[in-house]
């Protein structure tokens, strides 16, 4: 499966099934999706486009494979939560700065997860993580709570 950033958007994953069938998922950055599968004599042509609130793509994911296939799948639209990379970006006010400095947790709920830096990943990175400009934050916590931390990362 490959996969488009659409800045702004979100972005595009693509692919193709087995019986030569196109397909694409566009995940918006509000946690909506939109479905889009394409003719067979016209590839650029739309047979079905399908927009889908962050729920309604739960729904349909939970669907095609059913969460008690994996019991340790945490179902987070269920619970109201998203999971995302959030990017720390190269001249950051942030970047020297400790963790727990950011207030993210006190003033977003969000909490993060891990760090990833060059090549290495930090889980659970305490408050007095040192952030460095390029990191990329994985967190977790309510769609206003992950908007509200991106907003607090991107100052600069």
């Amino acid at each position: 499966m490959g996969h488009t950033p659409l800045p702004g958007i979100g972005v595009r994953y693509d692919l193709a099934t087995r019986e030569g069938r196109r397909l694409s998922v566009i995940a918006h950055l509000d946690g909506s999706r939109t479905l889009s599968t394409y003719r067979t004599d016209d590839p650029d042509a739309t047979a079905l486009s399908l927009r889908m609130t962050a729920e309604e793509a739960g729904a349909v994911i939970d669907a095609v494979m059913p969460a008690h296939h994996s019991p340790n799948l945490l179902a987070t639209a269920e619970l109201g939560l998203v999971a995302e990379r959030v990017e720390l970006p190269a001249g950051s006010y942030w970047s020297g700065r400790r963790l727990g400095d950011t207030r993210m947790r006190t003033d977003t709920g969000v909490s993060v997860v891990a760090v990833l830096r060059r090549t290495e990943a930090v889980p659970s990175p305490g408050p007095d993580f040192r952030l460095a400009g390029g990191d990329t934050l994985i967190v977790i916590g309510t769609r206003e709570g992950v908007g509200a931390a991106a907003g607090i990362l991107g100052r600069e």
